[in-house]
């Protein structure tokens, strides 16, 4: 129906402006709009009240209606001594409107950051949560240049993605090199909500998590890495390295702790390969509590255990979860986080060069591909990290299975020779030794 209206709103499905008298005739495409000039000024039309209306699908609006209302109205200004011609001013080419206006929803803890990186940068004044993630992204990026000087041709992969409910990931792959068959270094930022279930299971290592919600909001960050080395002499090595926190709606966190590691598993043993790995992990903890390694390095073998095989996966490193306030202040724990980072290429540099361009035989191989059938069983049924990935919504399964190699291989009642360096290798996975 045409009606004069005094300013911008919305009646229904029709847009209503005005300064002078308007009047609105909405036509099959779009919304007429048409202007009188009178001889006075007219007198204000009493406010319509607002009456809701079904939104339009597709139906086309009844035009003899509102050409009847128009003649209706014109007839009637013209009676009340206005007069002047009608005449075209306006057409809004707008388009049918098929829902009500909704109001804008306010922006989310991933929006506010986002905000706050583009205005103001990552400073050590900065929430954990964004220095933790310009941390990873910068660890990334050396370890990629790195790895990528080792085999200049064999160019890695790199997919940036996002996922709905706020953050992304940088994954980076290399493949079928001439030193890694399979070569992953990944980056992953998580916003999301955790359910009450979640939530119960959490407090029984964060007591400062609220116990009485039904939802709570997190924030996750981590730096997950694994490489499997072409030449069978060469260890593939794991390192991750993480940051969780729980928030309030507002963003402010009221609940972290970092976890993570790194371990080797090679698949002939060098003594002096895992001596100097083992050495450059202790070093790092060394710098912040020399309590950390020998404790780390404990928990690191009992975590990498298969027990339906009972061996472990490789020979150990360092592995830590859960720690908070209680181990020590957040500042000291992202100190020793960034260090820990930072001694991976020293320590794992050395051997790869050492060991990628040995000679190997069709039975060194063989015994490679058995022990990455090994590397995947420990993943996929007791890896915590994968099946947390695995399960949380929108996950991107191909950055997740990053860690798995490229070939694998099982033997019905396979068995190594007695004395044989496989047969080493097997017996320090069953007792795993101290390496320093």
């Amino acid at each position: 129906m045409a009606v004069p209206v005094p300013s911008l709103r919305r009646a229904g499905s029709t847009l209503l402006l005005t300064q002078s008298p308007i009047y609105i005739l909405p036509s099959s495409r779009s919304i007429q709009v048409r202007c009188y000039a009178s001889a006075k000024k007219p007198s204000p039309p009493k406010p319509r009240p607002y009456e809701p209306e079904k939104p339009l699908v597709s139906s086309r609006p009844k035009q003899s209606e509102d050409t009847a209302s128009l003649l209706k109205l014109m007839k009637k200004e013209k009676n009340e001594g206005r007069r002047g011609i009608m005449a075209p001013r306006i057409r809004l080419g707008v388009g049918v409107l098929t829902s009500p206006l909704q109001l804008t929803e306010a922006p989310s803890i991933a929006d506010r950051d986002t905000l706050q990186k583009r205005e103001s940068g990552v400073t050590e004044k900065s929430p954990m949560r964004l220095r933790m993630e310009a941390l990873i992204k910068e660890k990334q990026g050396e370890i990629v240049a790195a790895l990528q000087e080792l085999d200049p041709a064999t160019k890695f992969r790199t997919d940036t993605w996002s996922r709905p409910a706020g953050g992304g990931g940088i994954s980076c792959v290399q493949q079928d090199g001439s030193v890694f068959e399979k070569a992953g270094v990944n980056t992953s930022i998580v916003y999301g909500t955790l359910p009450r279930p979640a939530i119960e299971k959490m407090r029984v290592n964060h007591k400062a998590i609220d116990p009485d919600v039904d939802s709570l909001q997190f924030f996750a960050a981590g730096l997950s890495l694994v490489l499997h080395p072409q030449n069978p002499n060469a260890p593939t090595v794991h390192l991750n390295y993480r940051y969780f926190e729980t928030m309030d709606t507002e963003g402010k966190c009221n609940a972290w702790w970092f976890g993570g590691g790194t371990d080797l598993t090679p698949t002939y043993l060098y003594d002096e390969d895992a001596i100097h790995f083992h050495k450059s992990i202790k070093d790092a903890c060394d710098k912040h509590d020399r309590g950390y390694y020998p404790r780390f390095k404990q928990w690191c073998d009992k975590y990498f255990y298969i027990p339906h095989r009972q061996e472990c996966r490789g020979i150990g490193g360092i592995f830590f979860d859960d720690l908070d306030v209680e181990e020590k202040d957040q500042e000291q724990l992202f100190s020793f986080v960034t260090d820990c980072l930072s001694s991976f290429l020293p320590g794992y540099l050395p051997i790869i060069t050492r060991r990628k361009d040995m000679a190997f035989g069709e039975r060194e191989k063989q015994w490679q591909q058995l022990r990455r059938g090994r590397y995947v069983e420990f993943n996929l049924v007791h890896d915590r990290g994968t099946s947390f990935g695995l399960n949380t919504p929108s996950a991107r399964v191909e950055s997740i299975l990053m860690s798995l190699p490229l070939t694998a291989r099982w033997m019905y009642m396979h068995e190594a020779e007695k004395g044989s360096r496989e047969e080493r290798i097997l017996n320090v996975l069953k007792q795993p030794v101290e390496w320093i």
